[in-house]
């Protein structure tokens, strides 16, 4: 994470003309560091699995890493997964936040500090109106811990062998924990036949 220094509150116009992922946080742009191949693979695993939910149940869209969602013009989430229930857009970015937002950590993402800016993170999410809030470990611990707004001090959390939920936000909806890792055509991931 680093802040670019532009010596005054960066705005959504500066958001707009970064290029590659940025978070418009308190009027300080965040610039994001390109992710890792198992942090791009388990957002990739959880978008396929929110996308399937989409077209079998509708309910709301699954958004991929890279579109941002503003939430006020001081502030805005670039998830790495993202379930958002609301009107359509054909805007750069999507006005409102999701319901649910998947966070997977990055090699920067461990120890004290780290922990300090993701719990940062999730009351922001949560005060815009995020439900759930998917905090996703696939390079150390191998789990995923469910933040609800309803109780933001108490994850659910799901390990490999676990099927994880993403309840209110996305009813119905279930991921298994060992598809974060899964790749080609292992255990069920294949492409429909047009």
């Amino acid at each position: 994470m680093t802040i670019a220094p532009l010596g005054r509150e960066a705005t959504l116009e500066d958001l707009f003309a970064v290029e590659g992922k940025a978070e418009l946080v308190d009027g300080r742009l965040i610039l994001m560091s390109p992710s890792s191949d198992a942090h791009n693979l388990a957002a990739r695993n959880i978008t396929y699995r929110l996308t399937q939910h989409e077209w079998e149940h509708g309910g709301g869209r699954a958004f991929v890493d890279g579109i941002g969602f503003v939430a006020s013009t001081r502030r805005s989430f670039s998830p790495d997964a993202a379930w958002y229930v609301g009107p359509e857009f054909g805007g750069r970015v999507v006005q409102g936040v999701p319901v649910l937002a998947v966070e997977v950590r990055s090699p920067e993402d461990y120890g004290p500090a780290a922990e300090r800016r993701m719990a940062a993170k999730r009351a922001d999410y949560f005060a815009e109106g995020t439900q759930v809030v998917w905090d996703v470990d696939v390079l150390r611990e191998g789990w995923i811990r469910s933040y609800r707004a309803r109780e933001p001090d108490h994850p659910s959390v799901f390990r490999r062998g676990e099927i994880a939920d993403a309840e209110p936000a996305v009813p119905g909806w279930r991921f298994r924990v060992d598809n974060l890792f899964k790749t080609g055509k292992q255990d069920g991931f294949r492409a429909d036949p047009l």
